[in-house]
């Protein structure tokens, strides 16, 4: 049986962090979310865009480079010295990007769109679970922007950098990655069952964003794809909404649950290889 997600409601006393939020799908949700009242923390790379965002939104610029762990962890430290609570968090930074390490020596692909999500959540953990102490029943939630190429994606423990086999313009990689969001998101509905923290991933559907770079078959398609505004409404809703009309840890395409998945997704035994081999990457233990 699917559901649907409800309309956004008012968000006043509420902080979303929003992280990719100086362009796209990102931006568009931190101009929507600001505009139901919620105190938003305007996450971004480019300086000049995030600070532009958040000068709009009434919201905070925080700059961050998911290509650094350091730059991770030195935005949690900034996070939790600015807000005492935090309602949701918004894992949405991530993209396309070549083939290589970054200078922590985890695929750019990985640690871009899985790795630095991970690390930034289990850092801004238990302040989510302190304001969910609080806060009113399903109000603290973590969101993640997964895509509907998770479908194609495999998970390999022995190769999460994706360095081995053919590159195939990095579409392995990022079905790989879109897979991790969504094994991501249902090991951590698992561990913090209980604790008034839930969460979901989403697809936002085919949207014209930067996404996909000078890709020219992404580029054709464009012409027939979504709004940033359209691409956002998910996230909008998963963030704002009342009730969300599905358990913590479910996948919505666009905004209907349950969404469609590789069979990984529903493995979790690789859900919980693949938490602890994130951790030791990310320098958690």
């Amino acid at each position: 049986m699917s559901v649907v997600l409800p309309d956004p409601t008012r968000m006043e006393g509420r902080t979303v962090v929003v992280t990719g939020a100086s362009s796209g799908i990102g931006r568009a949700a931190a101009r929507e979310l600001a505009l139901l009242g919620a105190d938003v923390a305007v996450v971004g790379r480019n300086r000049e865009r995030t600070e532009a965002v958040a000068a709009e939104t009434g919201g905070r610029a925080f700059l961050s480079d998911f290509d650094r762990l350091a730059s991770v962890r030195e935005l949690a430290a900034a996070l939790l010295d600015a807000y005492p609570a935090i309602h949701v968090l918004a894992n949405n930074a991530g993209g396309m990007a070549e083939r290589g390490l970054t200078t922590d020596g985890n695929g750019i692909t990985f640690q871009r769109n899985h790795l630095a999500g991970f690390l930034l959540t289990n850092l801004l953990l238990d302040r989510l679970r302190e304001t969910a102490a609080s806060a009113p029943a399903g109000a603290v939630r973590v969101i993640q922007t997964a895509s509907e190429a998770n479908r194609s994606g495999r998970v390999r423990l022995d190769d999460l950098d994706s360095m081995r086999g053919l590159w195939l313009a990095g579409w392995p990689a990022y079905g790989a990655v879109k897979l991790e969001n969504i094994l991501f998101t249902r090991e951590l509905a698992r561990r913090t069952a209980g604790s008034g923290v839930r969460t979901w991933a989403f697809h936002p559907g085919f949207v014209a964003t930067g996404f996909g770079g000078t890709n020219p078959l992404i580029a054709l398609g464009k012409r027939l794809a979504l709004s940033p505004e359209q691409g956002a409404q998910p996230l909008v809703r998963l963030a704002a909404a009342t009730e969300v009309p599905a358990p913590s840890g479910n996948y919505f395409s666009r905004l209907t649950a349950p969404g469609r998945t590789a069979r990984q997704a529903n493995d979790t035994g690789l859900a919980r290889a693949l938490w602890e081999a994130s951790a030791v990457r990310a320098g958690l233990g």
